[in-house]
Formats: structure tokens, sequence, C-alpha cells
């Protein structure tokens, strides 16, 4: 089966980009409402609608949540597409309906959506909220899974540019997790599901994004709401949606989240979940912090009248500004950057810096400067 062309057949054409609110899916929502599939199921501290869509009449549960962090709207879009995939009447689909029940939850904060923020309307992260239960929708989300009673949870994420595959200095494009139930980080009989999903998932893939997926940390946290739902006994698998080059977009991520999900739930209906994974999910290498947006190499500064040859890097920083999602390049690192990649890499070759305030670079400041006063870079890239 082509993955890729099964994706653009169903992928949701009105909802693209980074900065996707509840008023860009409640359309869809509508539209895909062909069954009473709909239903508001609770409001946000802003008391924005938190809609539930369930659809499927499998013995098999599976609850989806996506946009538990404002800000990461990939998974939302791969959600529709996958939604779309699920509403045609196909013998495929039909087979993914009469095995599972899906109770999707396309945007669990639409507040901090519209803000575009982490946090929900409170400076709350919800993903720190799964004991304490402090906010309206984390409150929602318990509740949701104590009366549903899934035996799987995906918990859908997106993840910074920041993330590598290790040390090979391919972006993370896809990472994913079966998140610890217990500080020991045993493997019971539910987490050991999620390895398995996992491992299925890798094993096809891998062939689409050779190198660029990796496993999350799993470091226990009972406060997050993988590892609580995990200690709770449904088998819950993380997605982290994360880089594909030149893709600040996230479309081409989107594709690779929408097949992931595909795979997951082919394998189950092909009886592909296998007793016992657990070595080949170990087999996929672990996500480390070696990647900014920009570095620039071997740049001649002037301090103090001395001169040196450094390095320095910048990165974006997602603003948003009457309502347009912004990406603003700052310096954020000078000095030795050995064992760091870039999305995007420039040589000066020995070129001397300069920008409208000094003759070396500040952290924190916009990445606009020159080099040799003739090459001119604006908001971290070469001015055309």
């Amino acid at each position: 089966m082509d993955l890729e062309q099964l994706h653009q057949t169903y992928k949701e054409s009105s909802i693209s980009g980074r900065y996707i609110t509840v008023k860009e899916i409640e359309p869809i929502l509508d539209r895909l409402n062909k069954n009473n599939n709909l239903e508001i199921v609770g409001k946000s501290v802003e008391n924005r609608p938190i809609y539930g869509y369930k659809i499927g009449s499998g013995k098999t549960k599976v609850f989806l949540w996506s946009q538990m962090h404002g800000n990461e709207s990939t998974t939302t879009k791969a959600l529709f597409d996958f939604l779309n995939f699920l509403n045609d009447d196909t013998a495929l689909a039909k087979q993914f309906l009469n095995n599972f029940t899906f109770l999707a939850i396309p945007m669990l904060n639409p507040d901090g959506a519209y803000l575009y923020t982490r946090a929900n309307a409170n400076s709350i992260d919800l993903n720190r909220d799964s004991q304490d239960l402090t906010q309206p929708e984390s409150k929602l989300l318990r509740a949701l899974f104590e009366n549903f009673k899934p035996d799987y949870c995906y918990n859908l994420h997106d993840q910074r540019t920041i993330f590598g595959v290790d040390t090979t200095g391919i972006p993370a494009t896809l990472s994913f997790l079966a998140p610890a139930y217990n500080e020991e980080r045993e493997i019971n009989e539910n987490r050991l599901k999620a390895i398995n999903v996992i491992a299925s998932i890798n094993g096809v893939m891998r062939d689409y994004l050779p190198g660029g997926i990796g496993r999350f940390d799993d470091s226990f946290n009972i406060n997050c709401i993988g590892d609580t739902f995990q200690f709770l006994g449904a088998a819950t698998i993380l997605f982290e949606a994360g880089h594909f080059p030149d893709d600040y977009a996230r479309e081409q991520t989107r594709k690779y989240v929408f097949m992931s999900l595909f795979v997951s739930f082919q394998a189950f209906c092909e009886n592909d979940i296998v007793s016992n994974r657990y070595s080949e999910y170990l087999n996929i290498p672990q996500n480390k912090v070696v990647f900014y947006d920009f570095i620039y190499k071997n740049v001649k500064i002037n301090y103090d009248g001395i001169e040196k040859i450094t390095n320095f890097a910048a990165q974006y920083k997602e603003e948003l500004i009457d309502n347009n999602l912004c990406f603003n390049a700052y310096i954020s690192e000078i000095g030795n950057l050995d064992g760091f990649f870039a999305h995007h890499e420039y040589d000066a070759k020995g070129a001397t810096y300069s920008d409208d305030y000094s003759n070396f670079p500040k952290l924190d400041q916009k990445a606009n400067f020159m080099l040799d006063k003739n090459i001119i870079f604006v908001n971290g890239l070469i001015k055309k």
C-alpha cells in the first residue's frame, strides 16, 4: 500500500501551518458529524468548547487527544486526516471501525491554542496536572478516561526543533514513548502492549524516515498524563511530532504522523502485534538535544579591540503577532558548539561580524547581522 498516496487522499485541506484554533476545526467536525459522533464534552477556562468525536463499534477502545499543549498542532492536523479516512466508505475503513471504537479529543486546550502557548489560560501545563487536577481541562480528560475505559491511549504532541536522533545529525521527525508506570520503569503487560505498537510503527516507518525516528526519555513522572494513564492500566503511547528538514510548517511531519496512526491500527487488524518486541523498541535510538535552527561557524569578532574566531547559534522563537505566527530568530549560544548540529549551517571562513549595535553577537539579540559588511543576514538567513 502506498501510504503517502493514502495521506494525500485524506489530507484535510482546510487546515495547515502551525496556528490552529477551535474556530478552524469546528467546520471540519460539523462536516464529519454524520451519525451524532460529535459532542461538546466540556469547556475550557475561558469557556471555549472542547469537542469529543466518537466513531466505530469495535471491541478495542482507543482514546486519542491532541493539543494538550496549545502550540502543538501537528498531530491535530494528522488526527483530522485520519478521521477523514475513517469516514470514507472503504472496506479498510470499515475494517478499522469494526475492530475499534475511537474517542478523539482533537483540541484539549483551546485557550492555549488561541494564545499559541504551551499552557492553558491559567498558565498551567496540563501535562503536569494529572494528579492535582486543578484545571477544568485536566479534570475533563480524566473523567473521559474513566468513563470510556480505553484499552489504548494515544497521547499526541509536538516536540521542538532542538531534538535529534542520538548524535547522528538527523532531526527526530517522529519520536515515540511507552511511558513508565513506576519509578523503576518496569515492563508490565500494559506497557508491553504500548511497546509492541511502537515497534510495529517503527518497523514500517523507518523505510519512509530512515534514521529520523527517535525514542523519548522514559523517566517516570506521575504528574504527566501518559505516566498516569499507564499506571491506571491503559496501554499508553506518546507521539512526538518533530522537525523534518525545511518543514517549519510541519506539513511533512503531519503526513508521517498520519501514516504512523494508520500503520498502528493496521497492525492490529492484521494480527501483527506480536507478544514481545521489547528489543526492537530498545533499538530505536533515543532523542537528544543536539540541534539549533542556525549555527554560524568560524566568525571573526572584535571584542574590546581583540580579534578572535568564534561560533554562534540562533534559534527561532514562535511568536504570535496580530494573530499571525512569526518565526523570529534570536541568538541563543556563543562559543564552542562541538557536538551540536543545525537545520541551517553557515561557515563564515573568517569573515568579520558586525551588526547595527556592535562588532560581536549578543545573546537574545535578533539574528540580523553582516559578515564583511557585504553578506547580510536577516532573521537568521542570508538576504537575497
